[in-house]
């Protein structure tokens, strides 16, 4: 069974990890920003890792203009079964975030279980009960960049197993409540969750060279100073 390997298996054996060294107070202005935009530049184009902070990663982020222009969310293939194990994307997300493991059967039909929507905070019973949600809708990554890629690019993003923070099993209600929108335009109800959720949002944005709007930025910067300054270790994109 294919459990979404570690950050680290996604590298080669010459993968380098780069840290910068952010000094204390010092995450909003520009400078730790321009090092991660840096860092991000001269590292991706080998799938390897940046080590930063959370509001240097935020303050990296390329701010542009979001364009929906052409968007369908078939122009992201997914849910496939990458390993050909029998499980989908949907499914090996249920299974590696199980608190209590499921029965897997033909097909990969999963019985039994329990999940924990950190969304909302509320105990799922039933895999049918649980939405797997792309931390960053489809829709916001075509509009921050996906529109550009091909085919097979956004099947990866729609598929990512490689990075834990991307996917996440919740509640089909929280999900729905969430849709396409942006951390301008919602939160996780969860207060307690929704500095993770940042965190999480800002490392796939920073994973696959995402931009963020303006009023995203803002945002993100206003709701960071309210959560600790986490060490980021994120895996580049090829």
């Amino acid at each position: 069974m294919r459990i979404r390997p570690v950050l680290a298996a996604a590298l080669s054996a010459a993968a380098t990890a780069v840290l910068l060294a952010v000094p204390a107070g010092a995450a909003d202005t520009t400078a730790p920003g321009a090092a991660v935009r840096a860092a991000v530049a001269r590292h991706r184009a080998a799938g390897e890792e940046v080590t930063t902070t959370l509001r240097a990663a935020i303050d990296a982020l390329p701010v542009a203009a979001e364009d929906r222009t052409g968007y369908e969310r078939t122009k992201f293939r997914h849910w496939i079964d990458a390993d050909k194990n029998g499980c989908n994307t949907r499914a090996e997300v249920l299974i590696a975030e199980a608190v209590t493991a499921p029965e897997i059967g033909a097909g990969c039909a999963l019985t039994g279980g329990t999940w924990l929507s950190k969304y909302d905070d509320l105990l799922l019973t039933d895999a049918s009960l649980s939405d797997v949600d792309h931390v960053v809708p489809l829709a916001e990554s075509w509009d921050s960049g996906a529109s550009a890629w091909s085919a097979a690019e956004r099947q990866a993003y729609a598929n990512d197993l490689d990075e834990p923070r991307a996917l996440i099993a919740v509640s089909a209600k929280s999900n729905r409540s969430k849709a396409d929108k942006d951390v301008t335009e919602w939160l996780p109800p969860a207060e307690a969750y929704r500095c993770t959720y940042i965190t999480d949002w800002t490392v796939v944005k920073t994973r696959w060279g995402l931009s963020v709007d303006q009023a995203e930025a803002d945002t993100l910067h206003r709701l960071a100073t309210a959560c600790p300054d986490t060490e980021l270790t994120v895996t580049l994109a090829r």
